[in-house]
């Protein structure tokens, strides 16, 4: 694990909890865990960033990079903290209907959506486990919505894991079509029509009778669609166990 300083010694616990009382930098920023966060996910929006510059971070927030010591232990820490506020921010509006369907559609739905809006920060986060406040929730939320169900503890454990994996890996997809540079992203979008929709039929039959409708439906998201069929699973499994 790197620190801010690029050596491997985790900050000192009593200075971190010392630090991370509220304190005003040279240019007046009152600084705070939660400015930090929101500061580096803002740099990492900017186009061509996609990864946290201490360096660039303390400048936006008129403070020495040093300073960021007294509120994370080490860059990860930060992308620890950045990826939890990532997870928040998709559970803002969370409302549990009962119907476990409908809601984990929308679990589902507020997920991906909110990660394909932060490219950057997705690409950077998808794969991390945080062990953060948000995330512990997130999962409380599944785990809770599998059992009422109809799933033991066990099954719940097993289609939680299929189902954040699931919605996580497409929004990570997702998310990285939207980082891409706007010539790359766009250059990939047009060979659906300009490529395949011109292959040969005699050579490629089968893209020559579908050309038109990957032309259609490559250059947007299967999540949707593929949420559906996910969750007919899920459903197909507590058919069979007569839940």
């Amino acid at each position: 694990m790197s620190t801010f300083d690029g050596t491997d010694d985790a900050a000192p616990a009593d200075r971190l909890a010392a630090g991370r009382r509220r304190r005003t930098t040279r240019t007046g920023t009152v600084l705070s865990q939660e400015l930090i966060v929101q500061t580096a996910i803002r740099l990492l929006e900017q186009p061509g960033n996609d990864a946290l510059s201490v360096r660039r971070l303390g400048i936006a927030l008129g403070a020495d990079p040093s300073a960021l010591y007294r509120y994370f232990r080490s860059t990860d820490d930060l992308v620890l903290a950045v990826a939890d506020e990532l997870i928040g921010m998709s559970l803002k509006d969370v409302r549990i209907t009962g119907d476990w369907r409908v809601d984990l559609r929308r679990i589902g739905t507020d997920l991906h959506r909110t990660y394909t809006a932060h490219p950057q920060v997705a690409v950077l986060t998808a794969s991390r486990v945080t062990r953060r406040p948000n995330e512990i929730r997130g999962v409380e939320i599944g785990l809770g919505i599998l059992r009422d169900a109809g799933f033991g503890p066990e099954d719940a454990a097993r289609y939680y894991h299929r189902f954040i994996d699931f919605a996580l890996g497409f929004a990570a997809i997702d998310a990285a079509a939207h980082a891409l540079p706007t010539e790359a992203g766009a250059a990939d979008r047009a060979a659906w029509q300009g490529t395949y929709a011109c292959l040969p039929p005699d050579r490629y039959p089968r893209i020559a009778e579908s050309a038109h409708t990957l032309a259609r439906t490559m250059s947007t998201s299967a999540y949707p669609g593929a949420l559906e069929v996910f969750l007919d699973g899920v459903q197909a499994a507590l058919d069979r166990h007569g839940r």
